[in-house]
């Protein structure tokens, strides 16, 4: 007789959530993609590696439209990891998934920066994305949200992501680097690279920085690159913030 032997080890199935790039496009969606390859010329690479979501709810599209407009965004290398606001006939096999219940704010984990050895988990601050430089988390009293504080330069290649609150730098943000809070972002030296403040959905949050050089800034998801700055700006120090849908700039005195 035979005997079947089973592995008693049991398969471990974790839930974990990311922080993604969320992409709403409008109609006509042609006209959309113009706009998004300008974005994607002026800010190369932002889209890699990055997960993103497209959030179809109210476009009024069919199945064969959103079949479409995959292949185009796919011809573009951005790579669909799930879909919003999707009905049930739009979607055909081989898409993505149907994404439901995504919140702008909590829940969200991104690998924690290292520390050194003689530092317990408890001071590992989270919410930072990986080689950060080691931040501070701090609250204040007159506040419900707290601030992250990054003590050293943002070096090209980093990022750094704090949606629960404001950002400040205690140095530069090199270009190719990049600062994404759900709240204000704070640059106490030249911003080269870009800022991203308000990203879950704050229209008041505002950017401030000692040098602005910006490779890309956005606010609430309303975005300008470094050409759409106001020349006069350009190396000085700035606030900026929305209006409407508009990105209002000034100089710090």
């Amino acid at each position: 007789m035979t005997e079947v032997l089973t592995d008693s080890r049991s398969i471990r199935i974790k839930g974990r959530s990311f922080l993604a790039v969320v992409l709403s496009p409008d109609l006509p969606l042609d006209d959309w993609l113009v706009r998004l390859d300008d974005l994607a010329a002026r800010s190369a690479g932002f889209f890699l590696n990055r997960p993103v979501v497209l959030d179809v709810e109210g476009l009024g599209i069919n199945r064969a439209e959103l079949t479409e407009f995959l292949d185009k965004l796919a011809d573009r290398n951005v790579r669909i990891m799930g879909i919003e606001g999707a009905k049930p006939s739009m979607i055909s096999p081989g898409m993505p998934p149907v994404l439901k219940g995504g919140r702008p704010a909590g829940d969200v984990e991104v690998p924690e920066t290292e520390v050194p050895d003689d530092k317990t988990a408890e001071d590992r601050p989270e919410n930072a994305a990986s080689h950060a430089p080691a931040p501070t988390v701090a609250q204040d009293s007159r506040s419900s949200h707290p601030s992250l504080v990054i003590n050293e330069p943002v070096r090209s290649g980093q990022s750094i992501i704090f949606t629960e609150g404001d950002v400040t730098v205690v140095g530069s943000v090199a270009s190719g680097a990049e600062v994404i809070a759900g709240g204000s972002v704070h640059i106490y030296g030249a911003l080269r690279g870009r800022a991203m403040a308000g990203s879950v959905g704050n229209a008041s949050a505002r950017i401030f920085c000692r040098k602005l050089e910006a490779e890309l800034i956005a606010i609430d998801g309303i975005y300008k690159m470094a050409e759409d700055l106001p020349p006069e700006l350009l190396g000085k120090p700035v606030q900026l913030w929305l209006e409407g849908d508009a990105v209002m700039a000034e100089k710090l005195n």
